[in-house]
Formats: C-alpha cells, structure tokens, sequence
C-alpha cells in the first residue's frame, strides 16, 4: 500500500501527536486521580511507569506505524503474523470504544466554555444542582453531536490540512494559557499548601495496589500509550524521522503538562477553599467530573473581587480544557477513519461513518451517567491489555531484531540500547499480568458481586465486555486482515 500523505515536519508530526497525549487526561482526570490517591504518594509510580509503561510503549507505536504503514489491525498481522490481526483490531475498538464517551467529554467541556464566556457560569451558587441539572437533560447530547462535527471537519481535510494545521494551534494554545493560568495560581494566597500536598508522598497509599493501577492507568490515559493512536500518526511519518528523539519529546512532553497542570489546580484549590480541600477534590462526584466540573467554578468566584477577572479566569480554564480535548478526540477520530482507509473506504467516507457511529454509540453515555462511568472503567483499564498486546506483536516479530532493523533504522538519530529488549520482552508483559491480575484477585475479595457482567465499576462486566469484543474479533480474524493486508 502506497503512503501517500504525510506530516510535513518533524515539528508538525511532534505537536500533532502531543495533541494525542495532552488532553482532559491531563487536566480533568490527572488532578481528580491524584486527590484520590494520595497527592506526592501517587507521583512516585506515575513516574515509574513512564520509564517503564509509556515511553518504551510510545517508542514501539512510533515504530510499528513506521514500519506497517497501516493501522492497528495492519500493523500488528505484519509484525506478530495474521493469526494475529485480532489483537490490532482490539486496540483499536479500545480507543474507539473511548472515543464514543470521549466525545461526550469534549461536549461538556464545550458547555462550560460557552457557559464562562457567557457570564453564566459565574451567576449560579450552587454548581452541584448546576452540572446536575445540565447532565441529566439532553444538552450533553447536542455538545456531544457538536464535538464530534468539529474533530470530523478537521480528519475530513486530512494530514496536513487537518491535523497538523489544527494541532499547531490547539496545542500552541493550550500550552499559553496553562502558563497564564499558573502564574496566577501559584501567586495566590496559601497557593503553598495545595503545592505540598501535590508533591509530599504517604506511605500507606504507595503500599495500595489501587495507586499502582491508576498510576499505570493514569500513564496509559496520560501519553496515549498503547491506544494505538501515537501509531496511527506514525504512518505518516516521513521514512527519515527519527523515532526514539520524538518519542522521548512526547513522554516528557505530556508530563511535563500534567505536572503544570497539577500545580495550577492544587495551588487555586487549597488557597481559596474555605473548607477542608482534600475532602471536596478527591470526590468524584457524578462521572467523575467533581474537581473540575463542580467544584473549580465555585472557586474561579473567588479568584478577585472583580467579576470580569473571575469570568477572564474561568474562560481561560474552560478555553484550555477544550483545546486539549478537542486535540485528542482528533486522534480518536483519525485511529477508528484510518482503520476503515485500510479496508478500503476513501478518506471522506470513512469520515463520514465513524462520524455516524461516533454519535449513535454516544448516545447512551451523554444521555445515562451510570452508563459513561462504566465505558469508562471498563476501557481505561482495558488499555492495559491493549500495550501488552503491542508488547506481544514485538515479541513474535523479534524484539533485538525490532530494535535493529526498525527503531534505529536509517534516519534516527538517537540509538536505543538493549534495555528496550528487556523491557518490551519482560517488564511490560509482567506489569500487564501482575497488576490486572492483582485488580482481578482484589476485586473477588472485596466485591460480593466482582462476577457481576452488568456492574457498574467491578471485574464482571470488564471481563463481560472484554470476551465479546475479543471472541468477535478472533471469529473474523482472517476476513479482517485478509480486508486490511491487501495491496
């Protein structure tokens, strides 16, 4: 298959798949996951599993979309062989799966905009009745389909039309107003306290196996390693880029966000509260959203005594919020358009069905609460089994002769080591089997109902889930890559 389109600079391809990786992940999840688990505590695995999850990961996708020049389904049969195709095709059903709640995500982020600029969002007391209010009604519905329309126009115009010239901006963007945002937090009154217990580790909560899960989880959801996505922009990749230099400027890239975010949040959160802080932010509240959709409001009330400053404030946050989640939902966008390209749909009309699916298949999370909050657990933990298949397809291939002939390639710069054998080969494979397996046994001890396949957030419906999306794929293994393998 020939590869007719492609970023037209290294810079175009590194702030194209940054956009993959800063997303509401680093703002609406990081914070909301970090207050759960302990502040400074949960820092020290998110850490380990970049260097030990998401970079050597992040280094693999680059170079499996290099070299397969096809999405997840392609790439993986070429490298672990056709048998297994299936493997491909669930990581890409993982990321769509995500996209379909994901969309609904940028929706609200898209309300509380529009609801800041406004003037709004600042009027109500009560921002509890307010997001419950706006949830429970069909608005999420309408910003959920005006989500989707605005990462579909940018896929439709394709590469370097559509992604590169989108996320020069929102990523440009983003970046300038975390930075206006910051100052301003880290200069407020108490801004100290919030910083410390950010970075101040507890033993106890390092000793939980439910840290380490959402340490690992976090990372997945933090980079985009092992979506498949960081793969699927490198089939545009020009032959002579290099793959560990972009991979590194990626993974500390993206932390390196979440980190400024954190601070940013953490610092206007605990300098502003009248109340006990680490009790309001580490509730999750409706879907998860309680940090950022419930209680920051009530704090961007209290930024100034001035009305338009609080207002400036809130709409720079929302403004933030937005651009990073449109600049993932594009990725999304463009994982589930390029799988349906290599079963040979052109591009415009492969935008225009998973358009379609996007918001049929959304539906039921923009309009059900219950419903979002277990795609999302369901498919956030999936994302493990999704690296360690990647990790497999390198495995079969040859992981020193992957290294070799493939990372370090003519073109790259930076050579990677043998560690990345060990890694690939041994660490990844082990992390994947030891923390779902941890997750597996501890759910069956806590949870009189973990076998449950219609739960909300247990082990039943994971495992329910996951079976069908697999046994399905497995079925059709040789008609979906004999579709996706043709010349």
């Amino acid at each position: 298959m020939k590869q007719n389109e492609f970023f037209t600079s290294r810079w175009g391809l590194v702030l194209a798949t940054l956009g993959i990786a800063i997303g509401t992940g680093n703002i609406w999840r990081f914070s909301r996951i970090v207050a759960q688990n302990g502040g400074g505590s949960f820092l020290i695995p998110w850490v380990v599993f970049l260097l030990l999850w998401s970079v050597p990961l992040i280094i693999s996708e680059f170079a499996l979309g290099k070299y397969g020049r096809r999405g997840p389904i392609g790439s993986i049969a070429k490298t672990a062989g056709k048998s297994f195709g299936w493997m491909g095709a669930f990581i890409a059903f993982v990321s769509t799966a995500i996209m379909f709640y994901y969309s609904v995500v940028t929706g609200w982020c898209f309300k509380y905009l529009y609801s800041s600029l406004s003037g709004g969002l600042l009027q109500h007391s009560n921002h509890f009745d307010y997001w419950n209010n706006f949830s429970s009604g069909y608005e999420p519905v309408l910003f959920h389909f005006i989500a989707l329309l605005f990462g579909s126009i940018v896929i439709y115009r394709g590469i370097v039309n559509g992604i590169e010239k989108a996320n020069k901006f929102l990523v440009s963007s983003l970046v300038i107003i975390l930075l206006f945002l910051f100052v301003r937090a880290v200069t407020l009154p108490n801004a100290i306290e919030g910083i410390k217990f950010f970075f101040t580790p507890n033993i106890d909560y390092i000793l939980d196996y439910k840290v380490w899960l959402n340490a690992l989880t976090q990372n997945a959801w933090d980079t985009g390693a092992g979506w498949g996505l960081i793969l699927t922009y490198a089939v545009y990749m020009k032959q002579k880029e290099d793959v560990p230099l972009n991979a590194a400027l990626i993974g500390f890239g993206n932390n390196s966000i979440s980190l400024l975010a954190g601070i940013t949040i953490f610092s206007t959160v605990y300098s502003l509260s009248s109340v006990d802080a680490m009790n309001q932010i580490s509730q999750s509240g409706p879907a998860n959203t309680g940090l950022t959709f419930i209680y920051l409001p009530q704090l961007f009330n209290s930024i100034s005594g001035s009305y338009l400053l609080n207002t400036l404030f809130a709409s720079a946050f929302f403004l933030a919020l937005s651009f990073a989640a449109l600049s993932s939902l594009i990725s999304l966008i463009e994982l589930t358009t390029r799988t349906f390209m290599d079963f040979g749909f052109d591009r415009r009309k492969s935008v225009i069905l998973v358009g379609s699916i996007g918001f049929l298949f959304g539906l039921p999370s923009a309009i059900n609460i219950d419903f979002f909050v277990n795609q999302d657990w369901v498919w956030g933990v999936g994302l493990i089994i999704s690296g360690a298949f990647i990790s497999f397809s390198i495995n079969m291939f040859g992981v020193d002769k992957f290294r070799r002939e493939v990372i370090n390639a003519p073109g790259s710069d930076v050579k990677i080591g043998r560690w990345y054998n060990f890694i690939i080969k041994f660490l990844i494979p082990l992390q994947a089997v030891l923390l779902l397996g941890w997750w597996l046994i501890s759910s069956i001890s806590w949870e009189p109902q973990w076998w449950n396949p219609f739960g909300k957030e247990n082990a039943g419906t994971s495992l329910f889930q996951w079976g069908i999306v697999i046994f399905i794929f497995v079925y059709f293994n040789k008609f979906i890559v004999e579709k996706t393998m043709r010349e």
